[in-house]
């Protein structure tokens, strides 16, 4: 290897290691019962995200800061759909690492997952993004949607640590492996944990309304640059007697926008209802050729798929 090639990697590992030392401190071990995982620490107050599965059934769980340091902690809320929970520990004054609301991942990226796998304290590895947008069937017989792939090491306790680009930034929550396999590992993307968190802090759980149709997100190919913006939400189903039916919105509908906010996915239209103050909500759709605008009233109730 060439000198100049030689004093790259020399750059780039001093780099990374003033990152890791930089954003350690808001890593924090989380454990209840016999379960562990990992949290980071929201807000210098005590409020730490960690993944819904890590404390599952549990009321009060513990934080462990650093060393000995360890804080009692109660969960705040969790919402299943997302594996998302937040926690607030009986602490003040901590570090605290902000969630990345921009999308800002793409494949080929350096990234940094930083955790607790095994009970090995803050456990660092090194990988890159090797898909965004994945599906992952969850254990509750649903689907994760959206979740960033990569083959950064994630194993048994990372579940709720970062996943962290090469500028520092926490663009995804760790949350699952394939245990069958190698370098494939899955993260929630941060501008889903951003909204998902902010409503468990306000309301200890996530109410999505409920518009009745099947949907996934797709890439748009040739037509992207005609309708400026990568993606769009495809309804693959409508039910019956559904806010949607009424609305008017049929199989093979492409939603594009909803309250003039773009939908590249499921998740863009679940925060749009969850989070807006209407209870009508404007829908560009593309039909074939033909742009729409259509208004859907979603029933509110408890948790359901769009």
């Amino acid at each position: 290897m060439s000198i100049n090639g030689t004093g790259l990697l020399a750059a780039l590992s001093r780099e990374l290691e003033a990152l890791v030392t930089k954003v350690s401190p808001g890593v924090v071990g989380v454990e209840h019962g016999r379960g562990h995982g990992t949290g980071l620490v929201l807000a210098p107050d005590g409020y730490v995200l960690t993944n819904a599965h890590v404390v599952r059934g549990a009321r009060r769980a513990s934080v462990r800061l650093s060393g000995d340091d360890v804080a009692r902690a109660e969960v705040i809320g969790a919402d299943d759909r997302t594996d998302l929970a937040v926690l607030r520990a009986d602490a003040a004054g901590l570090a605290s690492l902000p969630l990345a609301e921009q999308r800002l991942l793409r494949v080929g990226q350096l990234v940094i997952a930083i955790g607790d796998p095994l009970r090995f304290e803050r456990s660092v590895s090194l990988g890159v993004v090797s898909a965004i947008d994945r599906s992952l069937p969850s254990p509750g017989g649903g689907l994760f949607e959206g979740l960033i792939q990569t083959d950064a090491a994630i194993n048994p306790g990372n579940s709720g640590g970062p996943l962290l680009d090469a500028e520092g930034s926490v663009v995804g929550i760790n949350t699952a492996v394939i245990p069958f396999a190698q370098g494939i590992g899955f993260a929630i993307p941060a501008h889903t944990a951003s909204w998902v968190t902010s409503v468990l802090m306000a309301k200890g759980e996530v109410r999505r309304p409920f518009l009745g149709i099947s949907a996934r997100g797709e890439e748009l190919g040739p037509m992207a640059a005609e309708l400026e913006q990568p993606r769009g939400v495809r309804i693959h189903g409508v039910g019956t007697g559904t806010p949607a039916e009424a609305a008017g919105l049929r199989e093979g509908d492409l939603l594009l926008r909803a309250a003039g906010s773009p939908t590249a996915s499921v998740d863009d239209l679940q925060r749009v209802m969850v989070l807006s103050a209407e209870r009508t909500i404007e829908l560009e759709v593309l039909r074939g050729k033909e742009r729409r605008t259509m208004t859907v009233r979603p029933r509110l109730q408890a948790t359901q798929a769009a």
